[in-house]
């Protein structure tokens, strides 16, 4: 058991005081709140609980009702809610200066030194945001600006923002039928889900299929036979996709054809990188380096802030694209980046997000095993997902079952993220072991009860 400020009694947690969840001031504030807000994720409209305090790992609603939180407000706090370090760090920034547009300030300056050594020296042109999308449509704007080329290609299911270019990219909600010109879309490998009928066993181990399909379609559907494609974009390991993770000779083969075709390569980090997958960045795990990478989500540790880096040979390309913000690199935003990055050195979380990701599957596996609705588990790290299907012959998904195993284990206790029949685990790296496990004696009562009400 990993011993840190967090750790609470795991005896103790979750703690549900309420007679039902979410509870009556739950009800009432999200009634009232969502009489004018609008546009809720899924995961509030399946259970609209109301939050008045976070500690480490757990999450306090204003009902009093304490859960264990596996989904850090989705990826992103992942060293933990408040983490003391953090905080303290922000809040004295606070009162010192809060903004002053792209000046440089000392913490600008300590931040860009960090990251330059972080990554090292891999990247060396960098710009601040305030949310992925932006920090996404930078890294589009720079490659076209380095390249002279106006195309992309990216992948199925991968997700990359909801302004019109990030979205485009992606192709998600009510936009799929609107992307942008020059914006294609290839086939990526999902070996549970494999596009060529193998085992996910033989699509694990041989992701040349989609290699050529790509190639052909640079080919045959780019203009000029692909000669006018700036990069090709993707997520390393897929996120909202469902915690895809790609054979191992995907992210070297693709890294491989930009090289040959003279094409830069974007990995879209913002999910992935800070400890997150075990490693600083996901691609780190195939010893693949992006032209162009973004981060975001656990960058800041809830303070929304958010990066481009780029090669040194790419660094000239910001200055084209106009790549300031109002509230990018801010001395708040720059301080909570520099200090998160000190907290995952300090407290070694990319060794115990790896050692997390182990415990899981192995846990997810068993799970699995006894229970027929679980398809597929899989992950890296902190990023990790169970598929719910009918029929593992079939693999249909079952969304209905999917749904209720996210309530069910919420009003047990646990926070975590839904996404159709998908589930998705994403817990702080600062988890102790015993409290991993308690979550997921959780989730298997979920589903348990869930099988039983479907008849299984």
């Amino acid at each position: 058991m990993s011993k840190n400020w967090a750790s609470v009694d795991p005896a103790t947690i979750p703690h549900m005081v309420s007679s039902t969840v979410p509870g009556p001031k739950s009800v009432e504030y999200h009634t009232r709140c969502a009489k004018y807000m609008k546009g809720y994720s899924s995961q509030v409209k399946l259970f609209p609980v109301v939050f008045d305090s976070g500690f480490g790992y757990t999450l306090t609603d204003v009902d009093g009702n304490t859960y264990i939180d596996f989904s850090s407000g989705i990826y992103v706090t992942g060293l933990g809610h408040c983490h003391p370090k953090i905080s303290e760090a922000v809040a004295e920034q606070a009162k010192r200066l809060m903004n002053c547009h792209d000046f440089t300030t000392r913490v600008k300056m300590e931040l860009v030194e960090k990251l330059h050594e972080m990554t090292g020296g891999r990247f060396a042109g960098f710009q601040f945001y305030d949310s992925g999308t932006t920090a996404v449509e930078a890294g589009l704007r720079c490659a076209r600006a380095a390249t002279g080329k106006q195309e992309f290609y990216s992948f199925w299911r991968d997700f990359h923002g909801k302004t019109y270019g990030a979205n485009s990219l992606a192709v998600v909600g009510v936009d799929t039928h609107m992307r942008a010109p020059g914006f294609f879309l290839a086939p990526r490998p999902n070996p549970y889900r494999d596009a060529f009928g193998r085992s996910k066993e033989e699509a694990m181990k041989d992701s040349s299929p989609y290699i050529r399909m790509l190639e052909g379609m640079l080919d045959n559907e780019a203009s000029c036979g692909g000669a006018n494609v700036a990069a090709i974009v993707l997520e390393p390991i897929q996120g909202w996709g469902g915690s895809v993770v790609p054979p191992d000779d995907f992210l070297p083969a693709i890294r491989e054809l930009c090289n040959r075709r003279g094409i830069l390569l974007f990995a879209d980090e913002v999910l992935s990188s800070m400890a997150r997958t075990g490693a600083w960045f996901a691609t780190d795990h195939w010893n693949v380096t992006p032209d162009i990478v973004t981060l975001g989500k656990g960058f800041g540790n809830g303070f929304p802030v958010t990066a481009l880096a780029v090669s040194d040979k790419l660094a000239p390309a910001i200055e084209k694209i106009s790549a300031s913000s109002s509230y990018g690199g801010n001395p708040m935003a720059c301080v909570a980046a520099l200090e998160s990055i000190k907290v995952i050195e300090e407290e070694n979380l990319n060794e115990r997000a790896a050692h997390l990701g182990e415990l899981f599957l192995s846990r997810m596996e068993k799970i699995k095993e006894a229970h027929p609705i679980v398809g597929d588990v899989r992950g890296k790290g902190c990023l990790l997902a169970m598929e719910i299907v009918r029929d593992r012959e079939t693999k249909e998904p079952f969304v209905e079952a999917g749904q209720m195993i996210y309530q069910k284990a919420f009003e047990k206790g646990l926070a975590w993220v839904p996404s159709g029949h998908i589930l998705r685990l994403s817990p702080p790296m600062i988890l102790d072991d015993a409290v991993a496990e308690k979550g997921m004696d959780i989730i298997e009562e979920a589903v348990a009860e869930t099988e039983k009400h479907f008849g299984y």
